[in-house]
């Protein structure tokens, strides 16, 4: 699948772009930039949101922060408002120096930039506490106006009910455990997750018993072992469905699932849809490169 690749207006002079527009429809296609987005999207219920492999309708207000060279766009879809606002705010990889964002104070801020690299959803109550000083933005000049987005950015990073959209995996984001034993073991599983990987094999890597593994696991990650080893095969799964024409079982294979039945089943509990309906989706979406 081809996906757009952006040029911002944004220059090494800039520390931030701005658009403020109403509109009745949504036709830039799927693409991808160097810069961090923060798109704030109201009175366009109906929409259909696509960040890396993730897609869903959105309500009546949204705001998603993607991360550099994160796949994104909005579709009309089923929206049917004649007054979509939309407000993007575009900014470099290197406006917070990455020495400054290990200070303490920014440790929230640090969190959120990494998280990114999947888009992250904000919840409702955060957008209406946030969403007049994100329109407001494009009123602010000079100094101001980068104070202003700083804040604004920080306290989006400690707020609560932050969704992560789509899978680690598929961008390959590097995710922090606070365990060297859980590293290695993650390290593994993304080279390895097209085998036949087990239990027994990783709690080995870790040097102990399957049963404290197991527990260690789940609590280092929230998750258990065999769903965040099928959380990296369904990330590459969805990847090799979008940009290349193999076959579903091949893909099944090529990612470590021992048959078609087990693949659909699990992509379809994870995802809401067969590995077909996904394909299909993303097909019928007008890609420009």
């Amino acid at each position: 699948m081809e996906i757009l690749r952006e040029i911002t207006p944004l220059t090494q002079n800039d520390c931030f772009t701005l658009f403020s527009r109403h509109k009745d429809t949504f036709d830039f296609p799927l693409h991808t930039h160097e810069e961090y987005e923060l798109n704030l999207i109201l009175q366009a219920s109906g929409a259909k949101r696509v960040v890396g492999d993730h897609m869903e309708l959105i309500e009546d207000m949204e705001l998603v922060f993607v991360g550099p060279n994160l796949p994104h766009a909005w579709f009309t879809e089923q929206c049917v408002s004649k007054d979509i606002h939309e407000v993007t705010i575009q900014f470099h990889r290197d406006l917070l120096d990455e020495k400054f964002l290990q200070k303490k104070q920014l440790s929230h801020l640090k969190s959120m930039f990494e998280k990114s690299g999947c888009g992250l959803k904000f919840s409702r109550e955060t957008i209406e506490r946030i969403s007049l000083r994100i329109i407001a933005l494009v009123s602010k000049t000079g100094f101001d106006s980068v104070l202003e987005l700083l804040s604004i950015l920080h306290d989006l990073s400690i707020s609560r009910d932050i969704r992560t959209l789509c899978a680690g995996s598929y961008q390959n984001v590097h995710v922090s455990y606070n365990s060297r034993r859980i590293e290695k073991v993650m390290e593994y599983l993304n080279k390895n997750f097209n085998k036949d990987v087990t239990l027994a094999e990783a709690a080995g890597l870790a040097s102990m018993t399957q049963v404290s593994f197991s527990r260690f696991f789940k609590t280092k990650t929230g998750h258990t072992f065999i769903d965040t080893l099928n959380e990296i095969r369904l990330g590459n799964a969805t990847r090799l469905l979008m940009e290349t024409s193999h076959g579903i079982a091949e893909i099944a294979y090529l990612c470590g699932f021992n048959n078609i039945s087990n693949f659909n089943r699990i992509f379809k509990k994870r995802k809401g849809c067969t590995p077909k309906e996904f394909r299909e989706d993303f097909s019928g979406t007008r890609i420009f490169i």
